[in-house]
């Protein structure tokens, strides 16, 4: 099977796996840690798109990829963001998505209050997590991951 292919399926289970858990497990369960985990799950299903559309292009020679994943990401949003008719505010979000992520892995000290998920920086800079939030991740994600599809299946 094609690499693209099994980095396009990757996104698609982690997507539904973080929409479940988002939608269904965390009402139910009301646990704040799992907003943590929904977030480190959109990220894989993110980068693993990121690397679908990356390797798809590279396949047909329309890019070409280096070993440095922010010249890659670079590259994404300059060259294939644009083929795929990922707008600006998509972009915006996935930027946003991959440095929340870092700032949480990266975080010496998170704590919870109320529905929300603090995750303090080195310089006690803080950043807010809320299911809200979460929820926009997962309907951008689904709704990139449509428009992959669909560029896709016409070139494909």
């Amino acid at each position: 099977m094609e690499k693209f292919l099994e980095y396009l399926q990757e996104a698609e289970r982690k997507i539904q796996l973080a929409e479940h858990m988002a939608y269904v497990t965390f009402p139910l369960i009301k646990e704040k840690k799992l907003l943590l985990k929904i977030l480190s799950e959109i990220d894989v299903a993110v980068l693993n798109l990121i690397n679908s559309i990356l390797q798809y292009e590279y396949l047909y020679k329309r890019i070409s990829l280096t070993k440095d994943a922010r010249e890659n990401l670079r590259i994404f949003i300059e060259k294939c963001a644009p083929r795929y008719s990922i707008n600006n505010q998509e972009i915006n979000s996935i930027k946003n998505l991959i440095e929340l992520t870092e700032k949480h892995r990266n975080s010496p000290f998170e704590f919870m209050r109320n529905d929300k998920v603090i995750i303090m920086s080195e310089n006690l800079r803080t950043e807010i997590l809320t299911i809200e939030k979460i929820k926009e991740f997962v309907i951008m994600i689904k709704n990139i991951l449509k428009k992959t599809k669909e560029t896709m299946k016409r070139y494909y």
